[in-house]
């Protein structure tokens, strides 16, 4: 596995290893509500508290998003955003390496960047992941318009995601069918199964087996041969039962070049994917708005104060 280096790589992940391990302890002057509820935040060095709560959570998280600092060279009110490069890496990489540890069979990551430092971000991840537990990386439109500052404004966000082991993305959750796609859905023929929306039943070549070329006679009669860089989505033997079995359609003449048939009674729901545009998902004022909203009502919190890390 290709691994990427700096020049005090090995003394500054030797230097993350040896942090000081120490307790968490609760501060009654910060403390709210139930105590048994299971929710807290924690305030400190956050390489300090992964060290504290993995003996407690290893191998049992399912989900982990994480919104680490860009590095975009500006400074916030709360924290500074302007690190040397490889001081970027040497933070990020210990923390995600004690990340992949709290991770259950079938963990995912999330890891929200922006083009300052997201490539590397993958290099270490796919070194500390596995370059096959990548999943995919998620581009988020954060904005509604262009930034009037800059000729050349960006517009998006990136989210890493990584699986603890390849096949884990297969626990992603369907989403509920948008009222976009499920106007796709009509039934011109009066199918008994219902509203269907009709998919390509072609494949490219390079991607099909010796039992995907072949040539097709619908049921009217016509005769149809593939271009040598396409072949058939399913098997000659297949494609013949999914005609008889009437999921397959030629268009209102019987004469078109066939479709599959997916039926909206047969779908749980619609697949995500990796463009999240802002108008599905929200974007930066919303976002505001909203935070604003819930630090307003939230109660069930058990904030520990700031020197919650004791030698205990």
């Amino acid at each position: 596995m290709p691994t990427l280096n700096w020049l005090t790589r090995e003394q500054d992940l030797k230097a993350a290893a040896n942090t000081e391990y120490r307790l968490l302890v609760e501060d009654d002057n910060y403390s709210y509500s139930d105590p048994d509820s299971g929710n807290f935040i924690i305030q400190g060095d956050n390489l300090e508290a992964l060290k504290a709560l993995l003996p407690f959570y290893a191998g049992q998280v399912k989900c982990i998003y994480i919104d680490p600092p860009y590095n975009t060279g500006s400074a916030f009110e709360h924290y500074d955003d302007n690190m040397e490069h490889t001081i970027w890496l040497s933070m990020m990489y210990p923390r995600l390496e004690l990340l992949k540890q709290f991770m259950r069979e079938d963990g995912v990551i999330f890891i929200q960047l922006d083009d300052n430092e997201q490539a590397y971000a993958k290099v270490i991840c796919d070194e500390i992941f596995g370059r096959n537990n990548f999943i995919a990386n998620i581009v988020w439109q954060k904005r509604t318009s262009p930034d009037n500052r800059l000729r050349l404004g960006s517009a998006q966000d990136y989210i890493l995601v990584y699986v603890k082991n390849n096949g884990a993305d297969k626990n992603f959750n369907q989403l509920d069918v948008s009222e976009t796609r499920l106007k796709d859905f009509k039934n011109p023929d009066n199918d008994p199964r219902g509203p269907w929306a009709s998919t390509d039943c072609t494949a490219q070549a390079g991607h099909g087996t010796k039992e995907q070329f072949y040539i097709l006679t619908t049921p009217s009669g016509r005769v149809i041969k593939l271009p040598e860089s396409l072949c058939w989505r399913f098997t000659k033997k297949r494609m013949e039962e999914e005609i008889a079995a009437g999921r397959i359609w030629f268009g209102k003449d019987g004469k078109g070049v066939p479709r599959k048939k997916t039926y909206l009674s047969e779908i749980e729901g619609q697949n995500a994917w990796s463009w999240w545009t802002n108008e599905e998902v929200g974007h930066n004022q919303e976002a505001k708005k909203e935070i604003k909203i819930c630090l307003g009502r939230i109660t069930l919190l058990i904030p520990l104060n700031l020197n919650a890390l004791s030698n205990e």
